[in-house]
This record gives structure tokens, C-alpha cells and sequence, in this order.
């Protein structure tokens, strides 16, 4: 398959230079990192709301009689069995175990007419696409690249809801956490999704570039009351990071299996179709049992006693003894301390253990090992 070309912009882009954002690559688009003080933004997704362009995203679509069988083969859950209407997290692994991205798949369609929504992270779209027409074969399905056939803007915020709700006649409050229904939104055809990044209530609007514009600003609009403001790359991170959310090519790779990354609850060797058989299957019922008898590195939190921001690489030490590596760390601004994500040793991951820190430069700074997330709203 053809890679698509560098430098890929959004429908949104003249909106983000207009609005003074800066701008960065990523994956190979060009998105918003900022707009002014990426602080103010994290902590207006808290407090009332952010709006964010994450048309970066790569859409596959999964249609056909067995698409449910194909997915149950090419993914670790058991899709075949999500009801219309709902969503599901789960991962693409390869023939090791190892991850080669972590997914949301929606249902879509009809109960008689299987339609599936694989959304994937940007840096790994090819990849996932890629991997799943080359699992195809066999199957009576079809397996189409719609990556620009969406835009993707996010809504996310205690006020999200309330926002929404001006711009659409469907029942914004009925719709269930990790579920998506076609509606309208802004006068806009809309895949409208409860899911999101940030580990606030919020909402994911799938809708044509053409139409990105449009919806953009009715959001912005809608939300002027309610101090909605636009958001980019940069405070999304630390809102994930705060949540406990993994980012693959961070917490998640090639080289781990979701057992290995805390995950191994959504691997589903109990399948619908298939006789229980999906790629990797041996490799993770290994590591399953490894994980079970003979922990692995364990993920965690940390907070820092200073003010020394850990980055990703940086080791984490115990009695002189590497125990450990971080994986994501940045200020956070709710909790007002820099925090860490951090793969280390069983013996160090209880939350509560003493005399853990992490090697910044030399020096070796003290962190309090805690349970994730770092943040739950209320």
C-alpha cells in the first residue's frame, strides 16, 4: 500500500494559523501544540471544556458478513459480539504478542449488516491497515482506508455535554460512555461518540471535512458561555498523562504484550467465531501465565517531592540499582508536581514504596511510587 505524503494538513488548518496556534509535525501532519499557554488549556478541559482536532486519526472501516470474524481474528477482543451502537478499546498485536497499536472500534450499521469504525493512532494508521487486509483472506469482509473521508474534532470537558447539546436534536445525555450513534450536529451529518483522551466526559465528532469548518466553529460558538477554548497536542498529552492513558511509541510497543503494559484484561481467548483462534494467540497465552506467575515490569505512577520534571528514557533507581524506566512525565498542572509514568521492577511498584527516584542528569530525584491514574473526575 502507498504511504500518504508528509506534511498532511487537516480541513481545520487555516482555522488553527488563524487562531494563532502554533504548529508542529506530527506523524506527518501538521497539527496545533498550542494555541497560547498549553497550562491554561489543560486546565480549562478540567474546568469547563476544549475543543481539539484530531483529524490525524486514521478511520477503517470493516464491512461485510464476517466482519465480526475478522476483527475477532485480527484484534484481541471479541468484537463480533459488540452490540450496534457501542464501542470498544482493545489492540493489534503481531505473531509475538508484541502491540502494534492500541485501538477503539465502534458498531456500527445494522444488527444484519456488520459495519465496524477501527480507529487508529496516526503514527501507526498504515500499519493497522496494512495488517488487517493482509488478515482478511478467508474471511467474507472488506477492508477500507477512509482515512480522508473524516474529520475528527473532539469536545472534552465538564461542559461538554451542555455544549452539544445546542447544536443537536439527538439525546446527548442518553448516550453511554464508549458508545457512538449517527446524528446531526451544527445541520452536519455526525458520527457522535462518547469516548475521548482526556479522562473527562466528553464527546468525538466524526464528520466530512467539508463539513469540519462548519461544526468547528458552531462548537466554539455554542461554547463561548461556557469558556470552551481550542486545544492542541500539547495539553492533551498531560491530560492523558494525568489519566493514566497510554501513548503507544511510550507505554505501549512492539516489544511489550498487553499483559505486559497492565492490559491483559481486554484479551479475550474465549472468542465468538473462529474456534477461539486470533493472531498471537500462543504468544500472549504465554505471557498471560508469565504475567500471572512471574511479574514482569509493572506500570506506574510517580510524583515527584521537588520540582525536577522526569522525561521519557530516564531511569528510575533504587538503592543505587536501576529498577525501572520512564515512559511519559511532564508537569501536571492539577496536581501542581511533576509526574511520571514508569515501567519498574514488581518488587518497587507497590504504590506507597519508599526510596524510589529518578535519574535526571545525574541526579537522582525522589519520586512517590502511587497507583494510576493520577486523576479521576468526579
Amino acid at each position: 500500500m502507498t504511504e500518504p505524503p508528509a506534511n498532511r494538513k487537516t480541513a481545520l488548518d487555516a482555522t488553527h494559523r488563524a487562531l494563532g496556534a502554533t504548529m508542529t509535525d506530527f506523524a506527518g501532519w501538521d497539527m496545533p501544540l498550542r494555541y497560547g499557554s498549553e497550562r491554561e488549556e489543560h486546565l480549562a478541559v478540567r474546568s469547563a471544556a476544549g475543543l481539539f482536532d484530531l483529524s490525524h486519526m486514521g478511520e477503517i472501516t470493516v464491512t461485510g458478513p464476517q466482519a465480526g470474524a475478522l476483527l475477532d481474528y485480527a484484534l484481541v477482543g471479541n468484537l463480533s459480539k459488540l452490540a450496534v451502537g457501542r464501542a470498544r478499546y482493545t489492540m493489534i498485536c503481531d505473531e509475538n504478542g508484541g502491540i502494534l497499536d492500541d485501538l477503539i472500534v465502534y458498531r456500527l450499521g445494522q444488527q444484519d449488516e456488520p459495519e465496524y469504525l477501527v480507529v487508529a493512532n496516526a503514527a501507526n494508521a498504515q500499519t493497522v491497515l496494512d495488517a488487517l487486509v493482509e488478515r482478511q483472506d478467508g474471511f467474507g469482509a472488506e477492508v477500507r482506508d477512509d482515512r480522508d473521508k473524516y474529520a475528527l474534532i473532539a469536545v472534552q470537558g465538564p461542559a461538554a455535554a451542555g455544549i452539544l447539546k445546542q447544536l443537536t436534536g439527538f439525546d446527548v445525555d442518553g448516550l453511554r460512555y464508549y458508545a457512538g450513534e449517527r446524528d446531526i450536529v451544527a445541520d452536519k451529518p455526525a458520527l457522535i461518540a462518547r469516548t475521548g483522551y482526556t479522562g473527562e466526559d466528553g464527546f468525538e465528532l466524526f464528520v466530512s471535512p467539508d463539513d469540519a469548518v462548519a461544526v468547528w466553529e458552531a462548537l466554539m460558538a455554542a461554547g463561548k458561555d461556557a469558556e470552551l477554548v481550542p486545544c492542541g497536542l500539547s495539553c492533551r498529552d498531560t491530560l492523558r498523562l494525568e489519566a493514566g492513558m497510554p501513548l503507544y511509541g511510550h507505554e505501549l510497543s512492539t516489544a511489550l504484550t498487553p499483559f505486559d503494559a497492565g492490559l491483559g484484561r481486554i484479551v479475550k481467548f474465549e472468542k465468538s467465531t473462529n474456534e477461539g483462534r486470533f493472531v498471537g494467540r500462543d504468544a500472549l497465552a504465554t505471557a498471560a501465565e508469565r504475567a500471572r506467575t512471574a511479574p514482569p515490569r509493572k506500570l506506574v505512577g510517580l510524583i515527584a517531592e521537588g520540582r525536577r520534571v522526569p522525561r521519557a528514557g530516564y531511569p528510575v533507581v533504587a538503592d543505587g540499582q536501576v529498577v525501572g524506566e520512564v515512559t511519559s512525565g511532564a508537569p501536571s498542572p492539577t496536581l501542581g508536581k511533576p509526574i511520571a509514568m514508569a515501567y519498574v521492577d514488581a518488587a518497587h511498584a507497590e504504590p506507597g514504596t519508599k526510596g524510589v527516584a529518578v535519574d535526571i542528569r545525574g541526579s537522582h530525584e525522589p519520586y512517590e511510587v502511587v497507583a494510576l491514574p493520577f486523576y479521576k473526575r468526579h
